[in-house]
């Protein structure tokens, strides 16, 4: 295991769903602090800053560090876990899926159920099961051995999942990537810019509450008060069967992707335009992907002040908001590649001219 599938490792098996992300945090600020100054907001996203001779243009690197989960919402007398989601998930993954409840005393592991299909009405057996159908279950047989595990409504509940490399070479199973992924890519091109001169000041923000509403996005950017961003994402990969080319054409091992249109922010054109010249001199391979169904921390990056430029570059991941997901190494690579390249050239000319017509 090399020095990137190590990061990998530890940033995917930290936990830390949206407002619960005190573990991941010390995480990254281990790695951040080898990098840069490393200031925090309040509601807990991290900024580092790095070293640089020149103060602006200032370029802010942002990825969210939160990860889709749960939280206990109610506690029965029979010993089952009723549960509310944090960020989006598809119903039809949950089931039997192993979950960790974090408690005051400790980690309790559980399964995720519901009513047994032989106990469904035939015409019924074909329906997806509601979530809020469903429950958790550690084996209890009454609330007061829930109590006495430690469980307590508002309780964070987080996937089971182990970062994993598949005997396919170079090809990462794991929970979280998204946006683990975009953390590894931030940390990594800090390491690579750490002790190379560039025409510009660079701030990785690591945000938080990402997947409930961009939240950390809103209070880090105005911390760095930054005249471009660069958002670092896992992308849906659309190589799986029942996607079609004009749904996603996004596939794993053709590169990092750049998104033309999300349903919040429409990314600056000369910037993304920089980004399209940049990996075609530099030979790095380039996807277009566009999300009409989300947002990202750009959505509201975009718009502070008078406006940032802005570009969101995605990590091709499949199965997504869920307990597995699944990368290719090569466009890890060629994402970070793309991105030092790309901060290279915003000197504060090249910036000015980006809002110019």
């Amino acid at each position: 295991m090399d020095k990137l599938e190590k990061l990998l490792k530890e940033l995917t098996e930290a936990d830390g769903v949206p407002g619960y992300e005190s573990e991941i945090r010390k995480v990254l600020d281990a790695h951040l602090k080898r990098l840069g100054k490393v200031s925090r907001d309040k509601m807990g996203s991290l900024i580092c800053k790095s070293v640089s001779s020149v103060n602006s243009p200032k370029i802010m690197l942002a990825s969210h560090m939160d990860e889709v989960g749960f939280m206990v919402k109610h506690i029965s007398t029979d010993g089952f876990i009723r549960f509310t989601p944090l960020g989006g998930w598809w119903d039809q993954v949950l089931l039997t899926q192993r979950v960790r409840i974090k408690t005051k005393k400790g980690d309790i592991i559980g399964v995720i159920g519901a009513k047994p299909p032989h106990l469904i009405p035939q015409e019924e057996r074909s329906k997806t099961v509601n979530k809020k159908n469903m429950y958790i279950d550690i084996g209890a047989k009454s609330d007061k051995e829930i109590e006495k595990a430690g469980i307590r409504i508002g309780d964070p509940i987080i996937p089971v999942s182990e970062f994993t490399e598949l005997s396919i070479p170079n090809t990462y199973m794991s929970k979280a990537f998204d946006d683990r992924i975009g953390c590894a890519v931030l940390v990594s091109v800090m390491e690579k810019i750490k002790n190379t001169k560039t025409p510009n000041s660079v701030y990785g923000a690591t945000t938080v509450q990402e997947e409930v509403g961009v939240r950390g996005a809103t209070t880090s950017v105005e911390m760095v008060d930054p005249d471009v961003a660069i958002i670092l994402e896992s992308d849906i990969a659309g190589d799986v069967p029942g996607i079609r080319p004009d749904e996603s054409s996004t596939k794993m091992g053709e590169g990092p992707s750049l998104l033309m249109y999300d349903a919040r922010m429409i990314p600056n054109l000369k910037l993304r335009d920089l980004v399209i010249d940049t990996a075609k001199k530099e030979k790095i391979p380039l996807q277009f992907t566009t999300m009409e169904g989300g947002a990202t921390d750009g959505s509201i990056i975009h718009l502070h002040k008078h406006g940032v430029p802005t570009v969101v570059i995605g990590v091709p991941t499949r199965h997504i908001h869920s307990h597995n997901s699944i990368l290719k190494r090569v466009d890890i690579d060629d994402t970070i590649d793309l991105v030092v390249k790309v901060i290279k050239k915003l000197d504060k000319r090249t910036v000015t001219n980006l809002t110019n017509d």
